[in-house]
């Protein structure tokens, strides 16, 4: 395949799929700038291995591929972060609207509730839902991202699933 095409190839798969890894990093990583830089990462290894990417997928689509490669550099950033820590800046929230109503803060709330629950489940089972919910993959691609096997994948998200219920009623004291 000529450098023109694959360069054209792989733009259509940066627009088609970079909300995605996006969404994947932010989830990952909790911030903006540091899921920016994940997904920017990401693109350019992928760009790296596109041709080989491209031959060995035989047709299949790219994105699990992608979110692995976005798994991978995640893990690589928890690494190097527990050897540096340092401030986060992003932590802080931001005020709120004055003027929202009672019932869409009680829904940010149970919302940063669950997701702050999330964070306590395992990494594979953490990674599972990321991909499940926000990124609504199917278990065919969450197992290929993942490098397991489809009944391996619907166990999994089945058994952090079941686990954030736990965690979720213990905190709220159910």
């Amino acid at each position: 395949m000529e450098k023109e095409e694959l360069d054209e190839r792989f733009t259509e798969c940066y627009r088609a799929h970079l909300r995605d890894v996006y969404s994947y990093s932010y989830y990952r990583v909790g911030n903006h700038h540091d899921a920016e830089d994940l997904t920017e990462q990401t693109f350019l290894q992928a760009y790296r291995h596109f041709g080989r990417a491209l031959e060995e997928s035989n047709g299949r689509p790219l994105r699990p591929w992608l979110i692995r490669i976005a798994h991978n550099l995640a893990a690589n950033y928890y690494r190097d972060k527990a050897r540096k820590p340092q401030a986060n800046l992003d932590a802080i929230a931001e005020p709120g609207d004055l003027h929202t109503t009672e019932e869409l803060v009680e829904g940010r709330e149970e919302l940063r509730h669950v997701l702050e629950s999330v964070q306590q489940l395992p990494d594979d089972r953490r990674d599972a839902l990321i991909m499940r919910f926000a990124l609504g993959m199917n278990n065919r691609e969450i197992a290929r991202a993942m490098g397991k096997s489809d009944g391996a994948t619907k166990v999994l998200i089945h058994r952090a699933i079941k686990q954030l219920e736990g965690i979720v009623a213990a905190e709220a004291g159910v």
